[in-house]
């Protein structure tokens, strides 16, 4: 009989090692987690008809620091609580309607992105190697922009929405990605080298 062994090539693991606490701390994560992607709402720059703010910067985040099932069950939460009308969404807002409007693209993406940075992070593209950091960043805010400028496609056109809804925001989604990257690099949690390497 011969004995075939099968394990994950790449092991679930957290640049913050949350995987590996109890479920008490991983509520009390999930629980910080939306605090700060909700604080993260409130720094905001008004544009129409998508507003300039902190979001992606928080929510690439969460990815890299909780590792991709954490940093997505944090998103998705933080979400779940804008739908039911807690004003955490952009500028201290809520309600589902906001999830149907200009800006819904945007907001589903979130869980998407933040579990693409953290899937990148647990294999080693985190602080310890910031460049790549950055560039798990980037990709984080880059998909933000085209996930949520294809649902404003549908809205008002496509070249509408990638003028107003991708266009003006890759600047500031290149200097959200070097902060992500900057502040990766001066967390020592977030150094940690992925399990298999």
């Amino acid at each position: 009989m011969i004995n075939i062994a099968i394990s994950s090539p790449q092991p679930s693991f957290s640049p913050l090692r949350l995987n590996s606490r109890s479920v008490t701390w991983q509520v009390a994560a999930v629980a910080l987690g939306t605090l700060f992607l909700a604080l993260s709402s409130y720094i905001e720059v008004p544009m129409v008809p998508v507003p300039v703010n902190m979001q992606t910067f928080a929510v690439t985040l969460v990815g890299a620091l909780y590792g991709w099932r954490l940093g997505a069950v944090t998103i998705a939460a933080w979400l779940v609580e804008g739908a039911l009308g807690f004003p955490v969404l952009s500028g201290g807002v809520g309600g589902a309607h906001y999830f149907l409007g200009a800006t819904g693209g945007y907001l589903f993406a979130f869980p998407v992105c933040g579990a693409l940075v953290g899937w990148l992070a647990e294999r080693g593209w985190n602080g310890g190697r910031v460049i790549l950091a950055f560039v798990a960043m980037l990709l984080g805010n880059l998909l933000c922009l085209i996930l949520g400028t294809i649902w404003l496609a549908v809205m008002i056109g496509a070249e509408q929405a990638v003028t107003f809804g991708f266009l003006p925001f890759v600047l500031g989604g290149l200097l959200k990605s070097a902060l992500g990257a900057a502040t990766l690099m001066a967390l020592p949690g977030a150094k940690a080298k992925p399990a298999h390497s």
